[in-house]
């Protein structure tokens, strides 16, 4: 067997895994199996197609649809012919979408039946002008993928791509405005891909399970070291809590990745105990910070170590995290990943470097951040220093050994009379609260002092929650202007597809 490099591309990945895995399992979708080399004819049959129809080095074509298959398959065929993936995020509306499509100029997209039948009334003013639908019936207007992988040819003219050629536009959350496209290269996804699976011993001995979206960054960077690397990756539409135990008991997955939210409802389930969980060897948890008494509950329900991890889509993936072998420090996102570098600024904008152990805002540097903001000069000089240095708008402090730690998001800090309270330190302390499953902190308005904390907090399954003592404990644990000023039982809390909870959101839970 060859030894495994770098390729020259992201399409080259699976075309060289097959070459070095052929007929080993790559991926298994809903009972669906495929091989490497399977993945590899079909996303062939793809690029072969997209060449036929004028696509070619340099367009974009979006992608909209939940996991499956063929999701893989046509992120593949696209980057193969040196074309540009838009992977949309799904709960994006119709027209959000195609905000996204027509910004980034998008001449064709995948995506479900249901999703391409809404897209087509509203795609006028776009360059789009093939509509492929990956699964379900396709509606007229419409082209089924079925019919290109049954008929089409694996043959197709590899373009002179290079490593820093464009492969990927990815559209931020929006959360200020309208959504800004991260315009990121071959180079800078390969490299995320290789240096993750570096610091997470990811091998061809590994079989993962995840129902994170493949259009998310997390998901994005799991499916491609297991494609890069020759693991088996196990992939779920959704994340059911069951349906995912099952399939860790079914094919002894090595390792299980996900966001807070779904280790919290693992950790929720009456049945989680009746499942053998005894293959993983590893977990990961990103996307937001986890609190640390949470992290050793997973690790002695899962029987394995939780491995916390940081990135954003700026990035195409993670930033930092802890290393398999190495030491690891709960509360802690471990440190950047190796050829990145990592300062912590005063959040205030002067630039200046702040004292060890002390809160700043993260910069990164190095080979995995966007070339720019498609389109959008200003916000590109905004998001860059002179130097090259990338404002992530996470505050952060490092201590003695390097470790980073989140403290928040610098937009959803809040200032109580001019105070700072962190969100996240709040959550930390009310998560440590028997018969507290989720928690999330926001704020609201004051005339007095302009913002106050306010807690939402979902109660644990059959639990008597007991809202004084949780006053208490906050009061025990957090200075006075820290403690929040309301709480709120929920049902449930608003979130992002991939598990992320929305807190500019909280507010529509207000009673």
């Amino acid at each position: 067997m060859s030894v495994a490099r770098m390729p020259a591309t992201i399409g080259a990945f699976l075309s060289e895994a097959a070459e070095r895995f052929a007929d080993k399992t790559a991926l298994v979708f809903e009972e669906q199996v495929w091989t490497f080399k399977q993945l590899d004819d079909a996303s062939s049959r793809v690029a072969g197609y997209l060449q036929s129809q004028g696509v070619g080095r340099g367009d974009r074509v979006s992608l909209y649809s939940p996991n499956c298959a063929e999701w893989v398959i046509a992120y593949y065929g696209v980057l193969k012919i040196g074309a540009v993936v838009n992977p949309l995020n799904l709960m994006l509306t119709p027209d959000e979408a195609v905000y996204a499509m027509k910004d980034c100029g998008a001449i064709a997209v995948f995506g479900s039946a249901d999703l391409i039948a809404q897209l087509l009334g509203v795609l006028a003013g776009t360059h789009v002008r093939q509509c492929i639908v990956l699964t379900g019936e396709a509606p007229p207007g419409s082209i089924d993928l079925q019919r290109i992988l049954k008929n089409g040819t694996s043959d197709f003219l590899v373009p002179e791509i290079g490593a820093d050629a464009l492969s990927t536009i990815g559209y931020t959350s929006g959360t200020t405005g309208f959504p800004k496209g991260a315009v990121l290269t071959h180079r800078a996804i390969m490299m995320n891909t290789a240096m993750t699976a570096t610091m997470h011993v990811r091998t061809c001995a590994d079989t993962v399970v995840s129902a994170l979206p493949c259009s998310h960054v997390y998901g994005n960077i799991v499916m491609n070291a297991a494609m890069a690397y020759g693991m088996t990756l196990v992939l779920h539409k959704t994340f059911d809590v069951q349906r995912v135990l099952q399939s860790i008991q079914t094919h002894r997955a090595t390792l299980f990745e996900g966001v807070p939210t779904m280790y919290m409802y693992l950790l929720g389930s009456p049945v989680l105990h009746e499942y053998d969980l005894s293959s993983l060897t590893r977990c990961t948890v990103g996307g937001q910070t986890m609190p640390e008494t949470k992290m050793l509950e997973v690790e002695a329900a899962l029987g394995c170590p939780l491995i916390e991890l940081w990135g954003m889509t700026e990035l195409g993936g993670l930033g930092a995290t802890h290393s398999l072998y190495g030491p690891r420090r709960h509360g802690s996102i471990g440190v950047p990943l190796p050829h990145l570098q990592a300062r912590i600024v005063n959040s205030a904008g002067s630039g200046e470097p702040v004292p060890q152990g002390e809160v700043g805002e993260l910069l990164i540097r190095g080979p995995v951040t966007m070339k720019e903001y498609l389109g959008q000069i200003q916000a590109t000089l905004d998001a860059f220093d002179t130097d090259g240095w990338l404002h992530t708008g996470d505050l952060v402090r490092q201590d003695a050994d390097g470790y980073l730690y989140v403290v928040d998001r610098l937009k959803d800090m809040i200032i109580t009379g001019g105070f700072n309270i962190y969100p996240a330190e709040l959550e930390r302390v009310i998560a440590e609260y028997p018969g507290v499953a989720m928690a999330a902190v926001g704020s609201v308005a004051d005339e007095a002092k302009g913002e106050l904390a306010k807690a939402y907090i979902v109660p644990q399954h059959g639990v008597a929650f007991n809202m004084d003592g949780l006053d208490r404990h906050c009061r025990s644990r957090l200075a006075a202007y820290k403690v929040p000023r309301a709480y709120q039982l929920v049902a449930s809390l608003p979130m992002t597809s991939n598990g992320k909870i929305l807190r500019r959101k909280l507010h529509t839970l207000d009673e």
